[in-house]
């Protein structure tokens, strides 16, 4: 494979000893922000550059689902969160993760205490504003640990409601409980004027049912081409190399982000926020998988009572691979 892999690297090689720029697109899951500081970094210091690669940057969106993106020929790599990508797989998008840069996730759920909730004992009755579109697998497999449906039952169940990606729910009356990642919609409670010790915070990690996030993936059948290979590696060398800076930068990492931002929704303020919580997230891993990791998001899914709409129904085969960390890190 050493072999097979120098093989490619020397062919993307000029006469003159420079790095051939080979175009690649990354297809974001979600909106410009911090929560990809490490790939804006990564293109806006020329570590992309520097590794050969013309690197285009498509953000996401709520009308954007990066998994049909890259199965219709609009990206070379995604980013998505574990579940959507193996059930996108299951459903015949065969992706494969190449590199978690993100070693610990960031979704938790907050409850007001004053609504009477300080233990998931206080749950039943309750309202839960639950994110979707691939999000609401782990609050279905906490729920059924607890024996709690979902139906909204008063005597042994919650009502669920669909949340936007915002903290409105909390913050107007409308659900006890609502879905937060650790980096944005956490702090958007406590601008909203409710304090953090009138909060409880259930982590879907401490509460055993973490999903591994913000993985970068790519589809199965390309990763048969070595030149595509050697791509990848040098895309993830040039992407950790961006995070591990971002993470020791994070004031630097902001602005860089807010410079991309075309929308001009985003403010420095809350980038900056938003980074120093993501690098906790990021810290500590060098992009490759661990294994450990994967087996937790795929038994959390296997458990997820949503009969009509499982994230998986079977055990996973060939949804990661070690190969292209393996030879971007060593």
């Amino acid at each position: 494979m050493k072999t097979l892999f120098a093989g490619a690297l020397a062919l993307t090689m000029s006469a003159g000893g420079a790095w051939a720029q080979d175009a690649l697109t990354l297809q974001l899951k979600w909106v410009t922000q911090a929560q990809f500081a490490g790939y804006y970094v990564a293109k806006d210091k020329g570590f992309y550059e520097a590794e050969g690669l013309d690197v285009t940057i498509n953000p996401g969106g709520p009308d954007i689902a990066p998994e049909q993106v890259i199965a219709g020929g609009g990206a070379d790599v995604i980013t998505t969160w574990m579940a959507a990508g193996l059930a996108a797989r299951e459903r015949g998008v065969p992706l494969v993760n190449i590199a978690q840069p993100f070693k610990r996730g960031g979704l938790q759920v907050n409850c007001l205490i004053e609504n009477g909730i300080e233990s998931t004992d206080d749950f039943v009755g309750k309202t839960m504003g639950v994110w979707f579109f691939g999000n609401e697998y782990p609050f279905y497999a906490w729920m059924a640990s607890l024996g709690i449906e979902t139906d909204g039952a008063d005597d042994n169940g919650v009502t669920v409601i669909k949340q936007a990606f915002s903290a409105d729910p909390l913050l107007q009356g409308q659900a006890d409980c609502i879905s937060t990642m650790t980096y944005n919609e956490y702090r958007q409670i406590l601008q909203g004027g409710i304090g953090e010790e009138e909060l409880v915070t259930f982590n879907y990690l401490e509460e055993g049912f973490g999903m591994l996030e913000d993985g970068l993936y790519v589809l199965e059948d390309r990763l048969e081409d070595p030149a595509f290979k050697e791509q990848m590696v040098r895309f993830v060398r040039a992407s950790m190399q961006g995070w591990k800076y971002a993470e020791e930068n994070p004031e630097e990492a902001a602005q860089i982000v807010l410079d991309n931002d075309a929308t001009g929704a985003q403010t420095l303020d809350h980038q900056i926020y938003m980074m120093g919580e993501v690098a906790k997230l990021t810290a500590g891993t060098d992009g490759a998988l661990d294994p450990a990791d994967y087996e937790q998001t795929v038994a959390t899914l296997l458990s997820a009572v949503s009969p009509d709409n499982p994230a998986i129904t079977e055990e996973p085969s060939g949804a990661w691979t070690h190969e292209i960390t393996d030879l971007a890190l060593q």
